[in-house]
């Protein structure tokens, strides 16, 4: 695991500038590209930017851009150049026959870090499964001089021997990953079933917002939290009660833009507890600069999973980390969402979504709230579909 090396890769983040993706959000894109090299145990040494119509399908740099990056990478003894786009096998073989060096995309990143993560054998086989659907169209290059075997980011996970360039084996293996999930599925659906008529509230939201802290606060349990992206793999549930009332919480995988299609598809079951839930806590991180995008992401892809038309609450998480520039009273220039207080956001199109509430779970600040609202839209839930029950409450 890349914990115990010695050696900690350095390496360059590349994008690629286009008419659909401005200069500032490809800048927000390679910012979140770095803190998921980071996380991985890689260090972002420098990043490259072009603007074009579109990635280059042979090289996914123009020539002249190219040529600057090779320079570079030769010149700082750089090990890996990460790109921000999911890249194709000829891409790929281009690259690193022009670079010499390591070359990952996105969804290899990510791939990697969800190995890196993933503990139960729930999980295990979910990541192996994503990663092999990964790699089969891309055998060719992945088994020669790279050497995979050495180890290092991107390359942790299924099939160490050069046997595994056989196309059959790895589909077999597919194959197999996918009748054991198969059965884990069934398994899960039979707990689910089980659980009674206990209402279902389950933690959404983009990675690192503080999902896991709100779990931890709520069912006063101790789930793994940290400050790095998906931290949290497996689906973790239980019971709580607020006031008199239990319901059942979820906390589930952390959603990120382009996220990769494969691990979407292995994790059916984990966003199954999405699916099946009543009530979606959507959790944002207020303090991120781009959170609305983040927002926008989680919404794309409920909608995507069949779960966009849930009953959904909004918690601003990480107020006691929201900070804005004010404006001096002689600045004549336009107000920007970069000048706004909380208050000022209250304002916006956040005060019309119903139910929405500002909160930070690290401090606890304004739980009490948070509970009460939490308390009366379960209430109310349970009133809906239970209304034999409703005596009790």
């Amino acid at each position: 695991m890349i914990s115990h090396e010695t050696h900690q890769e350095r390496a360059v983040l590349v994008a690629v500038s286009t008419r659909e993706q401005s200069k500032e959000r490809t800048d927000e894109y390679l910012d979140e590209l770095a803190f998921l090299l980071e996380t991985a145990g890689g260090i972002p040494v420098a990043r490259f930017v072009q603007s074009l119509e579109q990635p280059n399908s042979v090289t996914y740099l123009g020539t002249g851009k190219l040529s600057e990056l090779k320079s570079f990478i030769k010149a700082q003894n750089i090990d890996t150049a990460v790109f921000d786009d999911e890249l194709g096998a000829t891409q790929i073989r281009n690259l690193e026959k022009e670079l010499e060096c390591k070359i990952l995309d996105r969804t290899n990143l990510i791939l990697d870090i969800f190995a890196k993560n993933a503990r139960t054998a729930h999980a295990k086989a979910q990541v192996e499964l994503a990663q092999y659907q990964y790699l089969l169209p891309r055998l060719t290059r992945m088994w020669t001089h790279l050497e995979r075997q050495r180890g290092g980011i991107g390359l942790r996970g299924p099939g160490e021997t050069e046997i595994e360039t056989d196309r059959r084996i790895i589909r077999n293996k597919i194959a197999g990953l996918k009748e054991k999930l198969k059965e884990i599925d069934m398994q899960k659906t039979v707990q689910r079933q089980n659980r009674g008529s206990l209402v279902r509230v389950a933690l959404v939201g983009y990675t690192n917002v503080g999902k896991s802290t709100i779990m931890n606060l709520l069912s006063k349990s101790d789930v793994f939290a940290e400050n790095k992206l998906f931290a949290t793999l497996d689906t973790t549930v239980r019971k709580v009660v607020v006031e008199n009332l239990p319901f059942l919480l979820s906390d589930t995988v952390g959603f990120i833009r382009k996220l990769p299609h494969q691990l979407v598809e292995s994790f059916k079951s984990t966003l199954d507890e999405v699916r099946e839930a009543d009530i979606l806590l959507h959790v944002v991180d207020i303090s991120h600069p781009d959170f609305e995008s983040q927002v926008e992401v989680v919404n794309k892809t409920l909608s995507e999973i069949g779960a966009g038309d849930k009953k959904i609450i909004l918690v601003f998480n990480k107020i006691d980390a929201f900070s804005y520039v004010e404006k001096d009273d002689d600045d004549l220039t336009p107000k920007t969402k970069r000048n706004y207080s909380l208050d000022d956001w209250k304002k916006t199109w956040m005060a019309k979504q119903t139910p929405c509430i500002f909160i930070s779970a690290a401090q606890k600040d304004n739980y009490h709230d948070f509970r009460a609202l939490l308390y009366k839209e379960i209430k109310d839930m349970h009133a809906i579909r239970y209304p034999y029950d409703n005596f009790l409450y």
